[in-house]
């Protein structure tokens, strides 16, 4: 049965979508006057989906100025990428001792469909989605629906950052392989190495994603 969206929720579901595709820079100011012109709908539902994004990190009101792309600064990112070590550690260190075989073989489904899309170069809209729930798949038994919130949040902030990596930092192959690394190490309850590597992994990502920004903006 599809799930009946307002016009609220289709706004923000597709400008999020929009946001973390890179079509906005980070800076630029969403007018809420052209948004209800680009969806065909009153300034109301453009204001409350951009509230929604607000509360995801993706957007933030400035006094008298309105809505604009929140920008990330490289110490915002080190510090999104430092909170997720923190709780993505805690997570999956709580989650290998109630790892099923189910719960290994579900992890490998999503992690083999992942490689697909990778490899195929095609549904780039989709790798960070697959990225998110290979690791959703790992700390799900842990049972800690609130770490688990959390780490989705800090997932959505940094959403259009890792995308950015996984399209131009030539470290595909290195990523998939330490992908099933991590999974092999789950899957024979060897805690130590797989929290190890989990945090190898995160941090790698951000300092690929920090030299690609300098990059970017000049300062290298």
């Amino acid at each position: 049965m599809m799930k009946y969206k307002t016009r609220a929720q289709y706004v923000a579901d597709d400008l999020r979508g929009r946001i973390l595709g890179g079509e906005f820079a980070g800076g630029a100011q969403l007018r809420q006057d052209a948004l209800a012109k680009d969806y065909d709908v009153s300034r109301i539902p453009v204001r409350e989906a951009l509230l929604i994004l607000e509360s995801e990190g993706l957007v933030e009101f400035h006094a008298h100025r309105g809505a604009f792309i929140t920008e990330l600064s490289v110490d915002k990112i080190r510090e999104l990428f430092d909170l997720r070590v923190f709780i993505e550690r805690y997570l999956l260190e709580r989650s290998i001792p109630n790892l099923s075989d189910q719960n290994v073989k579900y992890a490998r489904k999503i992690l083999l469909e992942y490689d697909a899309a990778l490899n195929s170069g095609k549904s780039i809209d989709s790798w960070s989605q697959y990225n998110f729930a290979f690791h959703n798949a790992l700390y799900s038994p842990a049972a800690l629906p609130e770490a688990l919130s959390l780490v989705r949040q800090l997932n959505t902030k940094s959403d259009r950052y890792i995308r950015m990596q996984l399209l131009y930092s030539q470290q595909l192959e290195k990523a998939e392989q330490e992908h099933h690394e991590l999974l092999e190490f789950c899957r024979l309850g060897e805690v130590k190495p797989a929290t190890d590597l989990l945090e190898s992994h995160i941090l790698e990502a951000c300092e690929s994603i920090v030299s690609l920004l300098e990059k970017r903006s000049g300062i290298l």
